[in-house]
Order: C-alpha cells, then structure tokens, then sequence
C-alpha cells in the first residue's frame, strides 16, 4: 500500500509497475508486468484503449490415448480439443471437435497449455497477447490432417462477468417494474455476500450455462430487479430479483425482446414468466400504459430506459 503505480525492482532493473497489496500478508503484493504494460502501450497507439481479445473458444484435454489414436493424432501429447465456439469468428472459421495444435507460435499441450516464458499457462494466453481485430495463425487437426488458419480475435465487449463501472447500467421501467440484464455488476449490488443471496440458478445462468447448455443460453439474460409500489401492480407477489424468462409467450434473450414484447403486444394483459419455476405475474395493458408516466415522475425517473 502506497507504492501503487512505482516500479518494483529485481537487481537494478524494473520488472514491472506496482498496484496492489493484499492485507493480512507480509511483504506481498501484486505488479503489473512488462508483457502486458506493453500490450497496453500498443493497444492505446490510436488513442483508444480496447482490451485483451479472445478467440471465443473453449479447450479441453486431450488425453485418452485411443481417442488420439482414432483421431489418427501422432505426436502423444500435442494438441487440445475444441469443444465449444462461442464466437461468430470462431464459428466461422473452425468446427467443433477440431484438435488445436498450435496457437500463435506456441505448440498446445494435450492438457491445453502452452509454455510461456518458461511456464506451463492456459492457451488462451497465446490468443489474447495479440490486438483487437487482429489474426491469430494456428494450426488444427481436422479430419486426419493438419490445416494452418488465421483466426480473428476480438475483445469481448458484452461479457457479463466483466465489471463496467464506467458505463451506466441498462434497465427499462414499465408500470413500476424495473428491468435490467443479468451481470456481474448487477448481483454484487446485493451486498458482500452477492453470491450466497443471488442462489444457485442465478450464479449458473450468469457464469455457466453458455458452456454447458449453449443451445439454451440468452445472450443478455434480463432481471426483473425490483418492483416501484403502485396500485396497478400491488397485487403482483414476484417484487424482484428473477430471471424473465417470456414476456406475452415471446422467449427473452435481451434487453431488446423484452421491451419489444411488451411495445407490440395487442391484447389486454401483459403476462410476465419468471425463471426457476417461479411462476408468472399478470398486468392489465391499459392499466399499466396510464399508469408509467406517473410512477416515473413520482419516483423521480426521467427516462423509461437507458440502453
């Protein structure tokens, strides 16, 4: 504490830039190190700071020596499977169950790592040391033989476990209801023990499902986060802190369908599904229509969304 932003220093040269401490432990703290200082300085050339990209894959070992050898793999511990594409260029350029051989220069081990500055690390290393929007080469094993490809890698910029205190969250008021995404930032607002409070279903939409269930996953999961009291919706019992899982029959993947399923919709009720077998709420469509512009003014909101 207090040498955040010096030089920390290892026989007369600077290894890297100091910024933080951990508290209960002597003489121990974390620094910034020259590969990603130099990344940074890179990243910033056109005025613009964009991140660490990613290739939108997940690896997974590859060890079962039958497995390898119906692959028709020769090198016994060379290469790690993609089992999962989570991005359109990751999509677009490889398969699934493709065997990833090489990244970036650097040879991937059957157990998915890479020796890196004399270290055996995760091969998603080898992805984000190159820039936003660059072409990462690698190699695959597809169908019995090798193909060498380059790969564009973006910066994820709508990954939900991603803090964004810069930016302003999202939400859309309709009749007192409150709707936001599902985020990171969203569930520590429960307090220091966000995890315990948010529940199994909520950490598992948030964290895991698009690895497990990507065919099921949303691409913006939406809250109902709370609930303005007003007498059109007194009688709803769900007062918050669920997942929307349909609005009016329409399945909601973001913000997007969520305010589109209740602006299009024609009939007299609005109803609302929740996640997790929690049920559904009902409200009267003109009742509630008449009723926003006043719960917004009484409780001092001046805009129905941010987005």
């Amino acid at each position: 504490p207090g040498n955040s932003g010096g030089p920390v220093m290892m026989d007369d040269q600077v290894v890297g830039v100091a910024f933080q401490g951990t508290p209960g432990l002597e003489n121990t703290g974390f620094f910034i190190p020259p590969p990603v200082i130099q990344h940074f300085l890179k990243d910033v050339q056109d005025t613009h700071y964009h991140g660490f990209p990613q290739a939108g894959i997940r690896l997974s070992p590859l060890i079962n020596p039958a497995y390898r050898k119906y692959l028709k793999l020769e090198a016994p511990d060379l290469g790690a499977r993609i089992d999962t594409l989570m991005s359109d260029s990751a999509k677009e350029f490889l398969r699934e169950d493709d065997v990833l051989l090489e990244a970036n220069g650097y040879p991937v081990s059957a157990d998915t790592t890479i020796l890196y500055e004399g270290n055996q690390v995760h091969g998603g290393i080898a992805f984000s040391q190159a820039q936003h929007k660059s072409k990462v080469p690698v190699k695959i094993w597809r169908d019995g033989g090798e193909l060498e490809l380059e790969l564009p890698v973006f910066v994820n910029y709508k990954d939900r476990l991603e803090g964004n205190q810069y930016v302003p969250p999202k939400y859309f008021a309709y009749a007192g209801l409150i709707f936001t995404p599902l985020s990171r930032d969203y569930l520590s607002s429960f307090g220091q023990n966000w995890s315990a409070v948010a529940g199994i279903g909520l950490l598992y939409e948030l964290f895991y499902r698009k690895n497990t269930e990507p065919e099921r996953s949303r691409t913006e999961p939406v809250m109902l986060s709370t609930v303005l009291a007003h007498p059109v919706n007194a009688n709803m019992e769900i007062r918050g802190r669920v997942l929307v899982d349909s609005v009016n029959g329409k399945r909601i993947d973001s913000m997007n369908d969520l305010i589109k399923a209740f602006e299009s919709h024609e009939g007299s009720h609005h109803l609302i599904e929740f996640g997790e077998r929690l049920g559904f709420e009902c409200l009267d469509r003109d009742a509630a229509n008449r009723a926003n512009n006043q719960i917004l003014q009484t409780y001092g909101i001046q805009l129905d969304r941010q987005l």
